[in-house]
């Protein structure tokens, strides 16, 4: 029974990942962003509860790049897609036309290609997780940006635009030129040779995981005072962090 434990809860991911989609295309992007954060909590306790019940598979490994595929591959991508398209304000009116721009209920809404640069970030989370699969070195680190932290950034944009009711900050997010140099910095961050920890936990000692809990403590001092804006702040930390760690460890 234990061997099924790990793969329930990564199609619980898969399942939070689809109804985040739906919400994403729907312009609902707090919904999309709880069931985000819902498959992203799921992510992490499969590979956890696997190592626990030691009951790790190679189905387990596909499956879980599979859901994260759609949760934090197709789901970012949507909603990059979606701000890049609210930069446009391109119109929607009421006709029955059912030629490409009409859908099912009459509405007409002139489509333009330029939103589709959003998409890049899902094709460069699939070439991620498809060389995450075949990497026997990312064991204990990752190289590159996980998808997940890729996700937190990218979806953590509509909830500052919702939540935090900075005109600057609203400014910065909603202009194109932003959105398209966040497009290719996480294209590449997602697919890059830095050597970023990960939030695995061999034992709970501090003087081996200082870096962990030093981060997860500036993490929630970040949270409570910023809320949805320190998101973006924490991944740059996570980034810098692992950078110094990086050196650090070069020079011992």
């Amino acid at each position: 029974m234990n061997k099924y434990i790990p793969n329930a809860l990564t199609l619980l991911n898969l399942f939070c990942g689809c109804i985040a989609v739906i919400f994403a295309v729907n312009n609902n992007f707090v919904a999309a962003a709880l069931f985000v954060f819902l498959g992203i909590f799921f992510d992490f306790f499969d590979g956890f509860a696997a190592r626990k019940l030691n009951v790790q598979s190679e189905l387990g490994v596909q499956l879980d790049s599979l859901a994260d595929m759609v949760t934090s591959g197709v789901v970012p991508g949507i909603v990059m897609y979606k701000l890049l398209e609210m930069t446009l304000d391109l119109p929607t009116t009421v006709s029955f036309d059912d030629g490409w721009n009409g859908d099912f209920y009459g509405t007409t809404k002139v489509y333009s290609f330029f939103p589709l640069i959003g998409l890049s970030v899902t094709l460069a989370s699939a070439y991620r997780l498809a060389k995450f699969n075949i990497d026997e070195d990312q064991q204990t680190y990752f190289k590159g940006l996980p998808t997940p932290a890729n996700t937190l950034l990218i979806v953590s944009l509509p909830l500052i635009l919702e939540f935090q009711n900075n005109d600057l900050i609203n400014s910065i997010i909603v202009n194109k030129w932003f959105l398209i140099g966040l497009t290719a910095l996480s294209c590449y961050m997602l697919n890059s040779s830095i050597k970023l920890f990960a939030l695995k936990f061999k034992d709970w000692g501090f003087k081996a995981n200082a870096t962990r809990y030093i981060f997860i403590m500036l993490c929630i001092i970040l949270l409570i005072v910023l809320q949805f804006a320190a998101i973006p702040l924490i991944i740059l930390l996570y980034i810098s962090m692992s950078v110094l760690d990086n050196v650090a460890s070069k020079l011992k």
